[in-house]
């Protein structure tokens, strides 16, 4: 079975003072929470430092919200993946929906930066999903088979066990309108079965998950956990849900 992983995603919020108060109430509740579930928090760029510092020799591991696929050059803004390891960053989520639809974001940069990250050592959570307007006309599972293949295009099978995948109905993210857990399992099935080898990859369900919710969803057989926006920025609250899981 894949592992359980439940990551937080703060997009941007919470300062570098923000996040080390947070992290002291965080580490305190998970000492109550059973150990079988995987934490990962992605904070802002400028809270890495002060996150990999409270982290250290914690279970919770650290993430990053993007990367580029360049290790350093004439990117203006961009962030590479040896200054992420600098700090102790093990996790990268790449190709968010917020990213593609305003950062310019395509298949194709996804799968670029999957190459990186790998090459790198990074973990990614790969992230794909469909608009309204792709459910409506009938599109939703063709459009995420399509991403899912393009995010892993050239990627050998040995390496589908470092990877998470992260199904984000792009209509359900922090609209309180979260996917009936029937259908995302239903989705999260063509996902595991867009390409051979993706078994024991950990899926997961992305859009207004919370700790009322979330058992309903790792309930299900293709739901490996959360990739978690909103309902991760309260530390008690996080904690619950992680326990939920």
């Amino acid at each position: 079975m894949p592992r359980t992983i439940v990551a937080a995603n703060w997009k941007m919020h919470k300062t570098a003072a923000d996040t080390t108060a947070f992290l002291d109430v965080l580490l305190a509740e998970l000492e109550q929470t059973p150990p079988h579930v995987d934490v990962m928090i992605a904070p802002p760029f400028t809270a890495l430092a002060a996150a990999s510092a409270r982290l250290a020799g914690s279970r919770v591991l650290l993430g990053a919200q993007t990367m580029h696929w360049e290790l350093e050059g004439p990117y203006t803004g961009e962030i590479s993946a040896p200054m992420l390891e600098e700090f102790g960053v093990t996790w990268v989520i790449l190709g968010h929906s917020e990213r593609r639809a305003a950062c310019g974001e395509t298949d194709r940069t996804v799968n670029l930066r999957l190459h990186a990250a790998l090459a790198q050592h990074l973990l990614p959570v790969v992230a794909v999903g469909e608009t309204a307007a792709e459910r409506a006309a009938g599109a939703a599972g063709e459009r995420v088979v399509q991403q899912t293949r393009a995010a892993l295009d050239g990627i050998p099978n040995e390496s589908l066990q470092r990877i998470a995948l992260a199904y984000e109905p792009v209509w359900a993210i922090g609209t309180g309108n979260n996917c009936d857990p029937d259908e995302a399992d239903r989705m999260m099935h063509l996902i595991r079965n867009a390409v051979p080898g993706l078994q024991e990859t950990p899926i997961l369900y992305g859009g207004s998950m919370k700790a009322a919710n979330v058992a309903d969803y790792t309930a299900k057989p293709n739901i490996n956990g959360g990739l978690i926006g909103g309902a991760s920025l309260d530390p008690r609250g996080f904690a619950d849900l992680i326990r939920r899981a």
